[in-house]
């Protein structure tokens, strides 16, 4: 049975341990996370399976909102596919039939 090096499995934990945060812990507004949780969005990755179609749809959620869930997913390390970190930008799962984006 191949040994997964300590590194990849530090790496695996942390990225669970983000996944698993809920969206009033990333740093999100009142108002953001309580429009987050009606529409049954509680974590990080209930979050990262929405497209930007579904955050939009939400009632009172509009473009400046949906920019705050960008900059607070940067902020845990989550990015747009189209931007690099080190570009400054932010949108985390792009690449996912427009996932945020």
């Amino acid at each position: 049975m191949p040994r997964i090096p300590y590194k990849n499995l530090t790496q695996t934990d942390e990225m669970a341990e983000k996944l698993e945060m809920s969206t009033a812990e990333i740093g999100l507004s009142v108002r953001t996370t309580n429009c987050l949780e009606e529409k049954g969005i509680f974590t990080v990755h209930d979050l990262l399976n929405c497209t930007r179609a579904d955050l939009l749809s939400i009632s009172n959620f509009g473009e400046k909102t949906l920019e705050e869930v960008y900059r607070s997913l940067e902020k845990i390390g989550f990015f747009r596919a189209s931007r690099s970190p080190a570009s400054g930008a932010v949108d985390p799962a792009e690449n996912r039939q427009e996932s945020l984006a």
